[in-house]
């Protein structure tokens, strides 16, 4: 009996709680929790959605554990590429763009659909129309005269005015009526035409335009190689030179009066204004009577040349020519110049003229009685 005492001795006791067998299965299923919570703990930061950016900020916080022994981070799954937004992938660094999908293609439209759209068209502008009858300016402004019927008549022209001062007065003294075209770029073109308008004598403009030979029009002068505009521009700014004038002929403008697009503005200006076109004819090619009539607006043409050849029986013999012609079509129109030779031979002519049955006439009295298109 001696012998069991210290046996009994030895034994370890348990608290009464830890021999209660469902104690004892609470904590092994408490225990395997806690393994399964730390598990997921572990492995769960990578593979979840809204944790993935926290996954490199916890092994950053681990300097002491070496690059091999963290885990490798799976592949994102397919999912999460389809929901990026399509605008990712439009990087400076991708060499080949995306393709678009179909369904993004047939939702928005093209872009150039509204630039291909034609402008739209202006309103039509109604064509001007020129005074007709006694509102027309050229017959405000023309100097009255009387044509008996049956008997011929003549106007005589005298171009560039107002340059050669001394020359104007002068050919502005004679008697007449003549018709004095002055040029836009005169001095005092404005005193200077209205001293021969008081004089007895007819107005016109003398507009400078482009020849075909080498030789200078004038300052502002029309050019075939200015636009419309320009041109446009050019002759209402000769037209505002000074008032008082029937019409317009052409100073040069070989050239210009042969190209038809060019002169169809300056006609068209002239008709809108109900002023008269007497063309000049330095080329048998101009367009301008051709114009006129299309227009329906007054015009004439020059028939004769008094002084391409400046001496007193040169003149004289021209206007022995337009006698001629007078007689043959019942009127002649003649263009002569400010010389010297051309004012002795008209202040000789013009007292008897009248006794040979011709009638001297402004040029505005041609076009009522032989050109009234307007």
């Amino acid at each position: 009996m001696a012998r069991k005492a210290p046996s009994k001795a030895r034994r370890t006791s348990l608290p009464p709680f830890l021999s209660n067998p469902f104690v004892l299965a609470l904590a092994a299923v408490a225990a395997v929790f806690a393994v399964a919570m730390g598990v997921a703990t572990l492995t769960g930061g990578r593979s979840g959605g809204e944790k993935a950016p926290q996954a490199p900020v916890q092994q950053a916080a681990l300097p002491s554990a070496p690059a091999s022994a963290l885990p490798a981070t799976p592949p994102s799954p397919p999912a999460a590429k389809a929901e990026a937004p399509v605008h990712a992938a439009e990087g400076p660094e991708h060499a080949v763009p995306e393709k678009p999908a179909q369904d993004k293609v047939e939702a928005r439209p093209p872009a150039t659909t509204v630039a291909m759209l034609p402008p739209p068209a202006p309103p039509a502008q109604p064509p001007v129309q020129a005074p007709s009858g006694n509102a027309a300016l050229w017959r405000k402004n023309a100097l009255p005269a009387e044509v008996p019927p049956g008997r011929p008549i003549i106007a005589i022209v005298i171009d560039d005015m107002g340059l050669d001062r001394k020359r104007s007065a002068r050919m502005a003294g004679l008697h007449g009526p003549l018709t004095l075209s002055w040029l836009p770029y005169a001095r005092d073109l404005s005193a200077q035409s209205k001293a021969a308008r008081a004089n007895g004598h007819e107005l016109m403009l003398h507009m400078p335009m482009e020849p075909s030979v080498k030789a200078d029009p004038g300052p502002n002068a029309l050019l075939v190689s200015l636009d419309k505009g320009e041109i446009v521009k050019r002759f209402r700014a000769a037209l505002d030179s000074f008032d008082g004038y029937v019409g317009v002929n052409n100073h040069m403008g070989s050239r210009f009066t042969a190209d038809r697009a060019a002169l169809a503005p300056v006609l068209a200006e002239l008709h809108r204004r109900g002023l008269l076109w007497l063309d000049s004819r330095t080329t048998p090619n101009s367009a301008g009577i051709g114009l006129a009539r299309e227009l329906k607006m007054p015009w004439v043409g020059r028939d004769i040349f008094l002084d391409n050849e400046e001496t007193v029986a040169a003149v004289k013999a021209q206007l022995a020519k337009t006698e001629q012609v007078a007689k043959r079509q019942g009127y002649a129109v003649a263009i002569g110049h400010p010389h010297d030779a051309t004012i002795e031979a008209l202040a000789s002519w013009l007292p008897d003229v009248q006794k040979r049955g011709f009638v001297l006439v402004p040029v505005s009295a041609v076009v009522r009685t032989h050109h009234a298109g307007g």
